[in-house]
C-alpha cells in the first residue's frame, strides 16, 4: 500500500506533513535517484506549477533535492498540467513534475510525476519511489550535482501545441466565450490561444495573487461564469480548474454540462469520422448510467475504470483507445496528450459549434442523465471508516435495496479526507433516502 501517494501524486495542506518543504527535498532526491539509476550521460527533469504561493517553496525544496542526486532541473514557471507531459516528452526529459493541488483552495498544494514517456507514473513506480524516501538517498559528489534553468517559452510551445490539435482551417470567428480560467496555471495562455483563433473572449479568474486559485471561480464553482455567459450574451463558457486538466462547459442559456455530456459529443462525433478507437469511450465508475446507454445506444461501449485520470488513461493505453475522461471534466485524448487536457477538450467542442453550426445547448445535451445524487464526508487522517462493521451493514443494505434499480459506488478520495457516497437511482426519493442513510452510518464513524 502506497503511504504517500494519492489517487493523483502526493497531496495535502501546505506546511503539513506531507506537504512541507522538508518532505518535498527528500521526495525529489528520492525520484531523482529513482530516474537516475546508472552514473553518466544527462539527466533531466522538467517542473512545472500552478499560481499557489506556496508553489515557490515546493519548487526551490524539489530543485534541491533534484540536482543533489544529479538531476539537471529545466523550470518551466506556472503551466498547466498537460504542458507538463508534453514538455517532458518534447524535451527528452527523464521526469516530469507538476506542482499542484488541481481544484482544491490554494492552502493545498500536491507533486504530480510523468515519466519519460509524458505519462503518469505507475501505481508500482510511486512505491518504489515510496521506498526510496523511506530508505534515504546517497547524494551526488560535489562534480555531479545538477544545474537549473528557466525556460521561458513553455506556455508558447504548449499554446503551440493545443491549437494543433484542431482539424486544420478551423478558425473561431464570431464566437463569443467566457473563458473562467480559475485564477490557475492557463491564466495567461487559454485567453492567448482563444484569442489567437480568433474568438471574443470574456475572461473571468485571470488575476492570480497566490491565495485566489479556485476560489469563487473555476470548474468546481462555475456559477459565476454562468452568470457572465447570460449576462454578456456569449455563446458558450468555459470553465477550467487550477492546473487546467479539467474542463466544464456551459451552454448560452447559462446551464452547467459536466464531463460526461462533453465525453459523449466527442465520442459521437469520432465515431461518425471514424477516428474513434475501438468504438469505446473510457471512463471511471463515477460516469452517469445514462452516458453508458447513450453510448450503448449508439452502438459503442463504456469501458469503466477506478476514479482517477491516471487510471482512465493506463486502460486507454492497455486498450489502445484514444477517448476517455471523467465525469468531473477531465478529458483525455491520447492522440494529442498524456492526460487530461481542459483547454484542449473546450477547443474541441467549440470547434463543433463552428462545424455544425449548433448551439452550445443542443451539443452539450447528448443524453438524459439518470438522477445521480454525491455526498460527501470528511474524516480524520488515520480514520477507517468503512471498515466499522455498521458502515458495512448499512451499506449491505442499501445495495440490496438499489439491486434492479440504480446502483451504489462508495470510495475513499485519493486528493482528500473524504468518503466519497455516490448512488444513482430513477426513483429519486429512494435516492435521497439512501445517500442520506449511508452517509450518516459514515458520518457516526468518524465521530
Amino acid at each position: 500500500m502506497r503511504k504517500l501517494f494519492g489517487t493523483d501524486g502526493v497531496r495535502g495542506t501546505a506546511n503539513i506533513h506531507p506537504m512541507t518543504a522538508d518532505m518535498a527535498l527528500r521526495i525529489g532526491a528520492a525520484v531523482g535517484r529513482y530516474f537516475r539509476r546508472e552514473a553518466g550521460g544527462v539527466h533531466r527533469v522538467v517542473i512545472g506549477k500552478d499560481t499557489r504561493l506556496s508553489g515557490y517553496m515546493f519548487e526551490n525544496a524539489l530543485t534541491a533535492g533534484l540536482t543533489s542526486t544529479g538531476m539537471n532541473v529545466l523550470l518551466l514557471g506556472p503551466v498547466p498540467t498537460p504542458a507538463v507531459g508534453l514538455m517532458t516528452r518534447s524535451m527528452r526529459a527523464d521526469l516530469g513534475v507538476m506542482i499542484s493541488a488541481s481544484h482544491n483552495p490554494a492552502k493545498d498544494n500536491g507533486i504530480k510525476f510523468f515519466g519519460p514517456d509524458g505519462f503518469k507514473l505507475s501505481d508500482q513506480a510511486e512505491l518504489e519511489i515510496e521506498a526510496l524516501i523511506e530508505a534515504g538517498v546517497e547524494p551526488a559528489q560535489a562534480q555531479h550535482i545538477g544545474h537549473a534553468k528557466r525556460i521561458d517559452d513553455a506556455r508558447f510551445r504548449y499554446g503551440e501545441r493545443v491549437k494543433s490539435s484542431l482539424p486544420r482551417g478551423i478558425r473561431l470567428d464570431g464566437l463569443k466565450v467566457v473563458l473562467d480560467c480559475a485564477n490557475g496555471a492557463a491564466h495567461r495562455t487559454a485567453p492567448e490561444v482563444l484569442w489567437e483563433l480568433g474568438a471574443e473572449v470574456v475572461p473571468l479568474g485571470v488575476s492570480p495573487d497566490g491565495h485566489n486559485i479556485n476560489l469563487g471561480c473555476g470548474s468546481t464553482q462555475p456559477q459565476t461564469a454562468a452568470e457572465a455567459v447570460v449576462a454578456h450574451g456569449a455563446d458558450v463558457g468555459i470553465c477550467l480548474d487550477g492546473d487546467a486538466d479539467r474542463v466544464i462547459m456551459i451552454d448560452e442559456s447559462g446551464t452547467v454540462a459536466d464531463g460526461d455530456q462533453l465525453m459523449a459529443l466527442l465520442a459521437g462525433r469520432w465515431a461518425k469520422a471514424g477516428t474513434l478507437t475501438g468504438n469505446a469511450l473510457v471512463a471511471t465508475v463515477m460516469s452517469n448510467l445514462g452516458l453508458e446507454r447513450h453510448l450503448a445506444g449508439q452502438g459503442l461501449h463504456l469501458e469503466r475504470t477506478a476514479v482517477g485520470d491516471r487510471y482512465v488513461v493506463e486502460r486507454m493505453r492497455a486498450g489502445g483507445f484514444n477517448l476517455g475522461g471523467e465525469q468531473s471534466g477531465h478529458i483525455v485524448m491520447s492522440d494529442h496528450a498524456t492526460t487530461g487536457d481542459g483547454l484542449m477538450a473546450g477547443l474541441h467542442m467549440l470547434a463543433a459549434m463552428v462545424e455544425t453550426g449548433r448551439p452550445a445547448s443542443e451539443l452539450l445535451s447528448q443524453f438524459d442523465p439518470v438522477p445521480q445524487l454525491l455526498k460527501n464526508v470528511r474524516f480524520t487522517l488515520g480514520q477507517t471508516p468503512l471498515e466499522a462493521t455498521p458502515v458495512q451493514a448499512v451499506i449491505r443494505t442499501a445495495e440490496a435495496t438499489l439491486e434492479g434499480k440504480g446502483r451504489l459506488l462508495i470510495r475513499e478520495s485519493g486528493t482528500e479526507p473524504l468518503i466519497r457516497v455516490m448512488a444513482e437511482c430513477e426513483d429519486e426519493a429512494l435516492l435521497t433516502a439512501t445517500v442520506a442513510e449511508v452517509a450518516a452510518a459514515v458520518q457516526s464513524a468518524t465521530s
